[in-house]
């Protein structure tokens, strides 16, 4: 069962898991689980998904339980009244604070801007040796972006040479596969951590927040960081 966050009578926000599609997919003919389709036979209603989360990322997952709700919550992301706050496990040691302005390029060839803001809340070094490297060094980073491209964090976090752990394309082969060697671990480190939000219809100030899934709480455990 999905991990329920927040409910209401048109809104509903579940705990995604790293590794669950959003909702059926003809890049995943293989897949048999999906989110759209566990919550709505966990609660037994239709629900309409209000955005998109990537597979590989966990968090909150935001839904509408009828069609007028769905246009509106949609339009909260389109118009960008909404905050999104992301926890991220990065590769090195990231400035204190800042923001990558990148544009990035869309399927079709189209360059869209692109806007990420971000703060570093911890850092560690482990001894973990790797290429000319004696110690291996990550961040525990907060991410916030302010557009809503695909895979926007994870390519801006490339972009800026300190990739996400565990990201596959966008990140670094070589530290993905000691951790898969070393401790079986191979779930993407981003995960959607808040959702603050005027509710549509009552304008009343909503703030969802998910828990981390324990995969993620397993790896700052191994770095010593706290969230």
């Amino acid at each position: 069962m999905l991990e329920i966050l927040y409910r209401d009578e048109e809104l509903i926000a579940v705990n995604k898991p790293h590794g669950l599609l959003v909702h059926r997919s003809s890049i995943a003919a293989d897949t048999a689980e999906f989110a759209l389709q566990m919550l709505r036979n966990q609660i037994q209603q239709a629900v309409y998904p209000a955005h998109r989360l990537d597979r590989k990322t966990g968090g909150v997952l935001l839904f509408s339980l009828n069609k007028e709700m769905d246009s509106l919550a949609q339009n909260l992301f389109a118009d960008r009244n909404i905050d999104k706050t992301y926890l991220a496990v990065v590769r090195g040691y990231m400035d204190d604070s800042g923001s990558i302005d990148y544009p990035l390029r869309k399927e079709n060839g189209t360059l869209q801007e692109a806007l990420t803001h971000f703060k570093t809340l911890a850092r560690a070094e482990v001894d973990m040796p790797l290429g000319k490297f004696d110690t291996s060094r990550y961040s525990l980073v907060e991410a916030i972006p302010e557009t809503g491209r695909m895979h926007q964090i994870r390519k801006h976090f490339a972009h800026v040479f300190h990739p996400i752990l565990a990201d596959r394309p966008h990140g670094c082969n070589k530290q993905n596969k000691m951790w898969k060697d070393r401790f079986d671990m191979d779930t993407m480190l981003l995960h959607a951590q808040k959702l603050s939000f005027s509710h549509p219809r009552t304008q009343q100030k909503i703030e969802i927040e998910a828990p981390l899934h324990n995969e993620f709480r397993r790896v700052l455990n191994l770095l010593n960081l706290q969230a």
